[in-house]
C-alpha cells in the first residue's frame, strides 16, 4: 500500500483562510482539498502488509512534545515562474520543529531502509500544479507575509494514500499523540 507520515492541520479557521487563498490564485489546476491538508514529513512509497507493522513498531518508539505551528506566506517550488507545487509556508520556529520531528521520522525508520529523497522542507502544500501555467510572481509575492494563524501539533500518523481520478483519498494507519 501507498503510504507516508505526516502531521495533519485540523483546524476549520486556519483551512478556510487557506481556501480562501487558494480560491485567489486564478489557475487551471486544482487545488489541493482541504480535508487533505498535511506536512509530508516522510513519504515511503509502496509497502507491504508486514513492513506496515514493522513501520508502526518504530514509530510508536517516537517521543515529541506538542508543539505550535505559524502558517506565515506563500511559496511555490521550483520558482513561482514555472511552479509544479504551490504551498503554505511556516515561521522559522514551527519550521525547526517540523524538522526536528521528521528528523526523528528519519532515524526510526532509516534502519527499515526508508530515506528521503530530497531534504525535508516543511510546507503544506496547497496546489500540485500537472500541466504548464503562467507566471504566479505577482499573486506569491501578494502572500510573501500573511498571517493564517497558529495550530498546536499534538499527532503524528502513519496514512495510506490511495489514488483517484477525483484525487487521494488518505487514511490513518498509525496515530502517534505528543507526549
Amino acid at each position: 500500500m501507498r503510504s507516508f507520515v505526516a502531521v495533519e492541520i485540523q483546524d476549520d479557521g486556519i483551512l478556510d483562510a487557506i481556501a480562501k487563498i487558494q480560491s485567489d490564485f486564478h489557475i487551471k489546476t486544482t487545488a489541493v482539498n482541504k480535508k487533505n491538508m498535511h506536512f509530508t514529513l516522510l513519504f515511503l512509497g509502496e509497502v507491504s502488509e508486514e513492513t506496515v507493522s514493522e513501520i508502526k513498531q518504530a514509530l510508536s518508539t517516537i517521543s515529541f512534545k506538542k508543539f505550535e505551528v505559524e502558517f506565515t506566506h506563500v511559496g511555490a517550488f521550483p520558482n513561482p515562474r514555472s511552479p509544479r507545487v504551490i504551498w503554505i509556508g511556516v515561521d522559522d520556529q514551527s519550521s525547526k520543529q517540523l524538522m526536528d520531528l521528521a528528523s526523528q521520522v528519519e532515524k526510526k525508520l532509516g534502519p527499515l531502509g526508508f530515506r528521503p529523497d530530497k531534504p525535508f522542507k516543511p510546507h503544506l502544500t496547497i496546489f500540485r500544479v500537472k500541466n504548464r501555467i503562467d507566471d504566479i510572481s505577482g499573486t506569491i509575492e501578494r502572500f510573501k507575509k500573511v498571517s493564517l494563524g497558529k495550530y498546536t501539533m499534538t499527532e503524528l500518523k502513519l496514512k495510506q494514500s490511495i489514488l483517484t481520478p477525483s484525487g487521494p483519498i488518505y487514511s490513518d494507519l498509525q496515530v502517534v499523540l505528543a507526549q
